[in-house]
């Protein structure tokens, strides 16, 4: 049966079910999807910037697919290329493993691991010696990465730990059996090795977060909040394009970064050409034997995106609510959509702007901030991440990530991880994202200004000391684009557009706000230092590239390292005034507490792009008051 693949009448619509079952056809009846073979990554294969900032409605428009597929009999894989809309593979290669990485870690690879480890006499004789009955131990298989191990290279490998369950409804979590891990063939489905380290009492704290005896009475003193807009939304949503007042975007969403935005644009004039989570790394401290290669690319090696909750309004969504479903392809290609995938709905913000003048007119003004929000939640594994942009009425762009869930636990704590409760450890980590920024600011042409502070010494011109200024560096050059936070002269970066000026004559741009957090504090020798090369740094500048979509690189699973940026800025291009795209890191440096047992309270971190110079005035003085409400 052949499928019939939707008009779209824009190359940035959100890929639909005819498109991905179109695409399993074209790879059946080319021979590349078979019985032992799988999908590890696919996505709508975005055409140039240029092509779709020249598209005008009534344009042709051709979609093609990325798929990546594995055998998993063999574990050779291949990176297709695919047009749905003329039906044939575009573009094809084998993976060099050793040379390109692994393809991503899929479901199918790790549904039976359970299996594969009873299998193993020496993993049940390190259960037994713990007297521990395999039938209850849940099996955590990871991704391996790249160590001194000859024989793990080009082989499709994950390493495994076990957690004891007691029950169908027991948390496990909250019982690892540690100093003990496996190595895992995930080609043969067969164990390498065990590594059986040292015996320590399996923690018999509870981790049921669900269970009210563990939760206490109920707080019953808490009253609803009921959020309502009588008059409906402000916003309008027509497929995947979006208006609210003076905001104009796209969005979009795939199985690799989630919720993406696109051609956001402010009263007509464009600021953002694209912007993603391209990357996450989850690096652990503990350099025991059977922990210190605990470092996992959540983007690049799980495509934690596929596994999104579908959101319920009134839990993870309040308001008025408009919800997106999306459309991504499961391990057997056929498309598997995930309803309410994402969340677009208003939020009040408090004051927006407020003067009261008590010496001269007497006049007494004040305005509500509002803010639009677009915002989707993934569990991978123990955590959850939730992904929130923000457009605000003033102008301001804002991306905040919310993690919670439950912390990975061992049973050892000491100088690397913290005792969460009694007998519980929570290793040490960081959560480290890098957002991909393609700029567009009033333009295609734009530049990047670290922005500082500059103490001015005490003498001729500052007699009393009290001076300071703004210091202004260009940032010509990749290498010399490689910069870090700091606090302690407010450092931001402006993205400016040189060829278009304000009122005042100066470029119009947009300030990158970090939070001033810690980058990866991995020794530089290690390896997740080489392979997480894009955390090493809070700012990255590149000339735009269609090619360039992530910062460790295409295939990040197994790669030895050194992909990505580390290797596209060793060309110390020109940023100086081009197409550039900016790219930055942030995140947080988790000492776990006891307070985040059994699930933890979000954490917060993100970043901010604020206009500076981009408008003449303020550009939220057409906010009318709240009627009735402001007396």
């Amino acid at each position: 049966m052949t499928a019939t693949v939707s008009t779209v009448t824009h190359p940035l619509e959100m890929p639909t079910e005819a498109e991905y079952a179109a695409v399993r056809e074209v790879l059946v009846e080319a021979g590349l999807l078979t019985d032992q073979v799988r999908y590890c990554f696919a996505d709508l294969e975005e055409p140039a910037k240029a092509d779709v900032l020249a598209f005008t409605a009534g344009d042709v428009v051709e979609r093609r697919f990325r798929v990546v597929l594995l055998d998993l009999d063999s574990g050779r894989s291949w990176d297709t290329v695919v047009s749905a809309t003329r039906r044939e593979v575009v573009s094809g290669r084998e993976l060099d493993p050793p040379r390109d990485g692994q393809p991503p870690i899929i479901d199918s690879e790790f549904e039976p691991m359970d299996d594969i480890l009873r299998a193993d006499a020496r993993w049940t004789d390190a259960l037994a010696a713990r007297g521990i009955d395999p039938m209850t131990v849940r099996a955590v298989p990871l991704s391996a990465g790249v160590y001194d191990y000859p024989d793990e290279v080009g082989r499709r490998m994950a390493r495994a730990f076990g957690f004891r369950q007691d029950g169908p409804d027991d948390h496990p979590w909250a019982h690892p059996i540690d100093g003990l891990v496996a190595y895992v063939d995930l080609t043969h489905r067969t164990v390498d090795r065990v590594i059986d380290e040292q015996h320590v009492p399996v923690p018999d704290v509870s981790g049921n977060f669900q269970d009210p005896a563990v939760q206490g009475p109920p707080l019953d003193s808490l009253k609803p909040i009921e959020i309502t807009q009588p008059e409906g939304r402000s916003f309008t949503v027509e497929g995947n394009h979006v208006r609210w007042g003076k905001w104009d975007l796209r969005y979009g969403f795939n199985e690799r970064e989630g919720l993406t935005l696109h051609q956001v644009a402010f009263d007509g004039r464009p600021i953002v050409y694209r912007a993603s989570v391209a990357e996450m790394v989850v690096p652990y401290a503990d350099p025991a034997p059977v922990r210190f290669w605990q470092n996992y690319f959540d983007c690049g090696e799980y495509m934690f995106a596929r596994y999104a909750d579908s959101l319920r309004l009134g839990c993870d969504c309040l308001g008025d609510i408009h919800y997106t479903d999306a459309v991504i392809a499961g391990d057997d290609g056929n498309p598997r959509t995930i309803t309410n995938a994402i969340c677009m709905h208003e939020e009040d913000y408090g004051v927006l702007w407020k003067h009261s003048d008590l010496f001269f007119t007497q006049a007494s003004e004040v305005r509500r901030q509002r803010r639009l929000v677009i915002s989707f939640f993934v569990p991978i594994g123990n955590y959850d991440y939730g992904f929130y942009w923000y457009l605000y009425l003033d102008g301001t762009i804002q991306l905040e990530v919310k993690a919670t869930g439950m912390v990975f636990a061992s049973a050892t704590p000491g100088d690397y991880a913290a005792e969460v409760a009694p007998g519980l450890g929570a290793p040490f980590h960081q959560h480290l994202f890098c957002a991909r920024l393609d700029m567009t600011v009033d333009g295609v042409h734009n530049a990047v200004d670290e922005v500082e502070a500059e103490r001015v010494p005490m003498g001729e011109g500052n007699p009393y000391g009290n001076a300071f200024r703004r210091k202004v560096t260009r940032l010509a050059t990749e290498q010399g684009a490689r910069r870090d936070n700091d606090g302690s002269v407010v450092r931001t970066w402006h993205i400016v557009n040189p060829e278009k000026r304000n009122a005042v004559e100066k470029p119009v741009g947009y300030a990158l706000h970090p939070e001033n957090k810690a980058t990866l504090l991995a020794d530089e020798r290690s390896s997740i230092h080489a392979r997480a090369g894009f955390s090493t740094h809070n700012l990255w500048v590149t000339p735009y590239a269609a090619d360039e979509r992530y910062p460790a690189g295409d295939f990040v699973n197994q790669n030895p390292g050194g992909d990505g940026l580390p290797r596209w800025t060793q060309a110390d291009r020109d940023v100086d005034g081009g197409d550039i795209v900016v790219w930055h890191t942030f995140g947080t440096t988790h000492f776990p507490r006891p307070e985040d047992w059994p699930v933890m309270p979000v954490e917060y971190t993100g970043f901010t792009l604020k206009p500076v110079g981009f408008f003449d005035a303020n550009p939220a003085l057409d906010v009318p008051p709240n009627p009735g409400r402001c007396h």
